[in-house]
């Protein structure tokens, strides 16, 4: 039986959702490479600082799951919050 394919935009949707005051601002484009598939992840000016966090932590445990949400399909994943 082959695994469901990871709806990995969608993941990384309900998460930042959850961090940010504007949930309706948030917005997550898939983006289709040769080698890897991008995420890029937009938010309104006021929550930008809580998606990247302090250090970049929040950015990057964001890609840490989605690099775990890809393993199942064999995908290269990359997250990028866009300012």
């Amino acid at each position: 039986m082959e695994a469901p394919e990871p709806r990995i935009a969608e993941l990384l949707g309900y998460i930042v959702r959850q961090i940010v005051d504007e949930p309706d601002e948030v917005r997550i484009e898939e983006v289709d490479g040769r080698r890897v598939t991008v995420y890029e992840i937009s938010v309104a000016d006021s929550d930008r600082g809580k998606v990247i966090g302090r250090d970049g932590r929040v950015a990057n445990a964001l890609r840490t799951v989605a690099k775990a949400a890809a393993t199942q399909s064999d995908k290269h994943v990359a997250v990028e919050i866009m300012t």
